[in-house]
């Protein structure tokens, strides 16, 4: 089943999946919030929403909804002080909208704890499918993280700390293993340079970037099929990488 739906100038022939959840849009375009709303409420999902920073960090607070799309082109306060707020107290997903591209704002934003970050103007159907992913992610705990993932002909077995291919296992430095764990168990998910660096070195100094580039290309010639074509680490320039698993079929 699909639907079209029109945000801006463009109109986008999407699937219409199932999303039961409550979603809060902060953005001050109307007519972005109605596209959005519509867009959601098609599949199942309840919508809230606001037009400014203070009004969505009360609703935020009220309604505790499952998901935030938030813009951070806001009327009143600037979007990462939004984000900044929220996740003083929240550990609720959020999806940040914006027009700009800048890779450092980008950075900025998901160091201060958003989830993703999408420019506009954006694909409806990729922000259905984000906004999927980060919805499920974030109904599983870490003891429900499965036991093994499978990715292309690769298994990552958790329970026995290692990566996998035809039964084989992959030599692979401690290091290049907490990589691979932090990245796998946040698949779909862009981590910046920093939030990988904090999270498999454990200190706050250093070059984040220069240090991950030697570890991932080391990492993508043991687990990559193509490590000149990953396709199981990809990279978000200027930004850091992000662990997809291929879809079957």
């Amino acid at each position: 089943m699909t639907s079209t739906i029109s945000v801006g100038h463009q109109r986008f022939v999407v699937p219409t999946e199932q999303i039961d959840a409550l979603v809060l849009i902060i953005d001050d375009e109307p007519q972005i919030r109605k596209a959005l709303a519509q867009l959601l409420e098609e599949r199942g999902s309840r919508v809230i929403d606001a037009a400014t920073g203070a009004e969505g960090l009360s609703l935020a607070a009220t309604r505790m909804p499952d998901l935030v799309i938030l813009d951070i082109g806001l009327p009143d306060m600037a979007g990462d002080e939004v984000c900044r707020e929220m996740r003083a107290w929240s550990q609720v997903p959020i999806v940040v909208l914006s027009a700009r591209h800048s890779e450092a704002e980008k950075v900025r934003l998901l160091d201060l704890g958003a989830d993703d970050y999408l420019t506009k103007p954006f694909g409806s159907a990729e922000l259905v499918a984000r906004v999927r992913a980060h919805l499920r992610r974030a109904t599983v705990s870490e003891s429900d993280l499965p036991a093994v993932i499978r990715a292309g002909d690769i298994e990552i077995d958790f329970h026995r700390r290692g990566a996998f291919r035809n039964g084989e296992r992959l030599h692979l430095t401690p290091l290049e293993w907490s990589l691979l764990r932090t990245m796998a168990t946040q698949a779909g998910r862009t981590l910046t340079h920093r939030q990988l660096f904090d999270a498999v070195w454990a200190r706050s100094h250093g070059n984040a970037s220069q240090y991950l580039r030697v570890f991932i290309t080391a990492l993508r010639k043991k687990i990559e099929p193509d490590p000149s074509s990953p396709q199981l680490i990809v990279t978000e320039p200027g930004v850091g990488y992000r662990f997809e698993i291929p879809r079957q079929g």
